[in-house]
């Protein structure tokens, strides 16, 4: 049985390094990105626990080290300091069906151009059909503190905010997660 087992290990390895491997031959598994420079620590553990007991790769962006949990799942990786240096890293990387968690509403807008799902830290989705309205509001209130008005911002992360997400993100592994 050695042979056979050569033989299964080589097409194993074929099959991984081969780039002209159908993409149907392998199910995608559709991994998480996380715009982590301001994510509140209270959404990353979450999203720790998540990866590691749904099997779903999660991948953290930001311009400062970031300290993670070991896992084969979890990787970090920090961008130069820069405007948008995450966003752009993420944009670039990101594939349709994958899942990015920010409150960047740019970003957010760039992911869904590419057939990718955004939820904010609080729980609530961007979605083709609202992204327009949240980009002409942050327009409108860039313009207003441009001319000295004080806007105020976004209310502190609460409890409830954390348990909405929570329930978004459960939703979307249930339907997403790889299953064994």
């Amino acid at each position: 049985m050695p042979f056979a087992f050569a033989l299964a290990r080589r097409q194993d390895i074929i099959r991984r390094f081969d780039t002209h491997t159908p993409p149907s031959a392998e199910p995608r598994t559709m991994p998480i990105w996380v715009d982590a420079d301001a994510c509140p620590a209270v959404v990353k553990d979450m999203l720790y626990r998540a990866a590691r007991r749904t099997g779903v790769p999660l991948t953290l962006v930001a311009n400062a080290f970031l300290r993670v949990p070991p896992s084969p799942l979890i990787r970090a990786i920090q961008v130069p300091a820069g405007f948008d240096a995450a966003d752009q890293l993420i944009v670039e990387r990101v594939a349709a069906g994958d899942l990015v968690i920010t409150a960047d509403i740019p970003l957010a807008a760039a992911v869904l151009e590419k057939n990718a799902h955004a939820l904010d830290p609080r729980g609530n989705w961007f979605t083709p059909g609202t992204i327009d309205e949240r980009l002409r509001m942050r327009s409108m209130l860039d313009q207003l503190r441009a001319s000295g008005v004080d806007t105020g911002g976004p209310a502190a992360f609460s409890p409830r905010d954390g348990k909405t997400f929570a329930g978004e993100l459960d939703r979307w592994l249930a339907r997403h997660a790889p299953r064994e």
